[in-house]
C-alpha cells in the first residue's frame, strides 16, 4: 500500500534530496543548498503544495509539487503540476499514479478546476503515464514562453 502525505517544513530533509535528484534528472547540476533554500521558501511562504510518497519501509521515494494559479475564463483556481519525481529504485510500482491521484483529490479539496502540466514530447514514460492516469493531451493550443536569459 502506498503511503502519501502532504509535506510540511518539518519534512524538508526528506524533500531536498528528492528535489535535487529531480533537477539532476533534468540535466541541472546538483545543488543541495540551493534545493533546500528553494523548497524551504516555497513551503514557508505557502507558494507550493508538495506531497511525498513513501515505500513499504517508510522511506521517502517520490514527490509531486503543485503551484497555485487562477483561470480568469473559468473564474477558479487551477494548479500547475510542475514537478513529479520517483526515485529510480521505486519506479514501476504505481507511485507516480498514486501521486497523480492525490493531486486530483487535492483539486477537489481546494475547489480547483483541475491541474495541468507540461512535459517533453520525448518523455516516453510520462507521455504514457499521463493518459493512463486519466489526463488529456491538449494539442489545440500553442505553448509560448519568454525567458529572461535569452
Amino acid at each position: 500500500m502506498t503511503n502519501i502525505k502532504q509535506a510540511s517544513i518539518e519534512d524538508l530533509d526528506l524533500i531536498v534530496p528528492l528535489f535535487d535528484a529531480y533537477r539532476v534528472f533534468y540535466k541541472k547540476e546538483s545543488d543541495l543548498g540551493g534545493a533546500e533554500s528553494f523548497i524551504k521558501q516555497r513551503l514557508e511562504n505557502n507558494e507550493s503544495t508538495i506531497f511525498l510518497a513513501f515505500d513499504e519501509s517508510q522511506n521517502a521515494v517520490g514527490f509531486i509539487q503543485l503551484y497555485p494559479l487562477f483561470s480568469s475564463t473559468r473564474m477558479s483556481r487551477l494548479w500547475l503540476l510542475n514537478d513529479l519525481y520517483i526515485d529510480p529504485s521505486a519506479r514501476r510500482k504505481g507511485l507516480a499514479k498514486s501521486l497523480l491521484d492525490q493531486a486530483k483529490q487535492y483539486c477537489l479539496e481546494t475547489k480547483a478546476s483541475g491541474f495541468f502540466l507540461e512535459t517533453a514530447a520525448d518523455n516516453i514514460e510520462g507521455n504514457s503515464l499521463y493518459p493512463a492516469a486519466g489526463m488529456t493531451l491538449n494539442d489545440d493550443h500553442n505553448f509560448y514562453y519568454w525567458d529572461v536569459n535569452t
